[in-house]
C-alpha cells in the first residue's frame, strides 16, 4: 500500500468502521467544479476518493457515469487536467487516499510510463484500470507497483477460487469487491450474498476489500459496511450532481452541495455500523 492508503485504512480499523469511498468523474461538469466538489468530499465524509478518467467508451459504467465522462470531454478534460485536478487538491489535503479509475486507452494514448510518473508527482495513490486483466499485468500494473503506486483489482460474483488467486497476485492496496453482475448502478446488492462472498475473498488475501456497485442509499450502506472494509459509491452521487444542473447542463449554486449532503447522509450510514465492527 502506499503510505496514505495504509494509514487511512489503519486508522478506521482502530475506529472499528468502514470506510466511505466516493466516485465522482473528473472535470464533471467542469474543472472548476469538480475540484470544489474534490476539495469538499474529506469533510463531508469521504475517506477514499476514486476519481473517474472520462473515456469515451465506458463499457462497464451505466448510463449516469457514462454521461458524467461525455460532460467532463465535452467542458475539455483531458488526462492533463485530470492529473492537474489531483495536484490542485493535494494542495489543501494530503491525508485523503486518491484512487484514478477507469480504462487504458487514455492511459496508453498519454503514455504509460509519463503517467505513472505524472500520477506519482501529483499524489495519485493508486490505479483501477477496469479493462486490463492480470495477464497483462506487465503492461501497466507491474510498472505501477514499481512506481509506488497500488493497482487496485476488481472481484465479482463470478470470480471462482481458481480465478481469485490469479485476480489477487498482483493487487495492492485494496480489494473493489463488484457486489452485483453487469453496469455500475443497475441494481441494489444482497448484503447477505455480499457478506458470503467477502467472507470467500478473504480467505485469500489480508488486504482490505471494499464493496461497490448498486450502493445508493445510507440504509444500503449501513448493511453492506460490516461485511468488509469499505462501501463505495458512484452511480448515486453523479446522479445528484446531473439534477443539480441548469438546462443546458452548467452547474448551479445547488450543484457541490446536491453531492456532498449525500456524502454526509452515506457517510453517517457507514459510520452507524461503528460498534458493530469494533
Amino acid at each position: 500500500m502506499t503510505a496514505r492508503m495504509d494509514a487511512r485504512f489503519a486508522a478506521l480499523k482502530h475506529e472499528g468502521r468502514a470506510a466511505l469511498v466516493t466516485f465522482t468523474v473528473a472535470g464533471d461538469p467542469d474543472y472548476a467544479t469538480a475540484l470544489a466538489i474534490l476539495k469538499a468530499l474529506p469533510r463531508a465524509g469521504a475517506d477514499v476518493i476514486e476519481l473517474g478518467m472520462p473515456f469515451t467508451d465506458p463499457m462497464a459504467d451505466g448510463p449516469a457515469i457514462q454521461a458524467a465522462g461525455l460532460r467532463a470531454l465535452h467542458a475539455g478534460q483531458d488526462m492533463k487536467r485530470t492529473l492537474a485536478l489531483v495536484r490542485d487538491f493535494r494542495r489543501g489535503d494530503d491525508a485523503t487516499p486518491v484512487v484514478l479509475m477507469g480504462y487504458y486507452n487514455p492511459i496508453y494514448v498519454y503514455g504509460p510510463e509519463r503517467f505513472l510518473a505524472d500520477a506519482k508527482a501529483a499524489g495519485v495513490d493508486g490505479l483501477i484500470v477496469v479493462d486490463l486483466p492480470p495477464e497483462e499485468d506487465a503492461e501497466l500494473c507491474l510498472p505501477a507497483l514499481k512506481a509506488g503506486l497500488n493497482f487496485i483489482r476488481l472481484a465479482t460474483p463470478t470470480t471462482d477460487d481458481k480465478r481469485l488467486p490469479v485476480v489477487l497476485k498482483n493487487t495492492s492496496g485494496f480489494v473493489y469487491y463488484v457486489s452485483i453482475t453487469g453496469i455500475t448502478g443497475a441494481a441494489a446488492p444482497d448484503p447477505g450474498k455480499v457478506k458470503d462472498a467477502v467472507a470467500r475473498i478473504k480467505r485469500h488475501t489480508k488486504l482490505p476489500v471494499c464493496v461497490g456497485f448498486g450502493v445508493r442509499t445510507a440504509e444500503q450502506a449501513r448493511a453492506l459496511a460490516p461485511a468488509g472494509e469499505g462501501v463505495v459509491v458512484g452511480s448515486a452521487l453523479v446522479d445528484a450532481l446531473r439534477q443539480s444542473l441548469d438546462v443546458s447542463g452548467k452547474p448551479t449554486q445547488a450543484t457541490v452541495s446536491s453531492v456532498t449532503d449525500l456524502v454526509r447522509t452515506l457517510a453517517a450510514g457507514v459510520r452507524g455500523t461503528a460498534k458493530a465492527k469494533a
